[in-house]
């Protein structure tokens, strides 16, 4: 037997080292936050996503008391732009939090439901989503979904 190890990389910085761009989008995700509906978990998710047109798409995620009847706020935002602008591919997607505290000091990343959202998005245009996952002591910056889903699954792997 042979032990075998993943290895991801991302980028750690200081929002003022991103693109003005890239702050804006995580400027509408921690803006979108305050669409949040979060009665229950009073844990307020936002996403902002940048389609290759340089259109911006919100979410947020939204809870209901029949659990798990909600929806996360990267599922909310993607599912918006596939429904009204299935043409464009996503560029880039931004993700910021907060609770009774305020925004969250670690970056949160995406449910696991999330994460394979992202990947068929990635899969179906055949180009990576870069990730923005803001927190106050700084942003992690992925490439792609894969980074944070190394062994993913997609249409392709049936067909194999």
């Amino acid at each position: 037997m042979k032990k075998l190890k993943i290895e991801i990389n991302y980028d750690f910085c200081q929002p003022e080292e991103l693109s003005a761009e890239d702050n804006q989008l995580i400027e509408r995700a921690k803006a979108a936050t305050s669409n949040s509906y979060a009665n229950y978990s009073h844990f307020h998710v936002g996403a902002a996503l940048r389609l290759n047109d340089g259109d911006v798409v919100i979410g947020a995620n939204q809870e209901n008391a029949a659990f798990p009847s909600g929806l996360c706020a990267e599922r909310s935002a993607i599912f918006a732009a596939q429904s009204q602008r299935p043409d464009q591919p996503i560029s880039a997607l931004a993700i910021a939090a907060y609770n009774d505290h305020g925004f969250l000091a670690d970056p949160i990343t995406p449910c696991g439901a999330c994460r394979q959202v992202i990947l068929e998005i990635e899969d179906r245009y055949k180009q990576n989503v870069r990730i923005l996952l803001y927190g106050t002591k700084g942003v992690y910056v992925l490439n792609s979904v894969k980074d944070l889903l190394p062994f993913s699954f997609v249409d392709e792997n049936m067909r194999k």
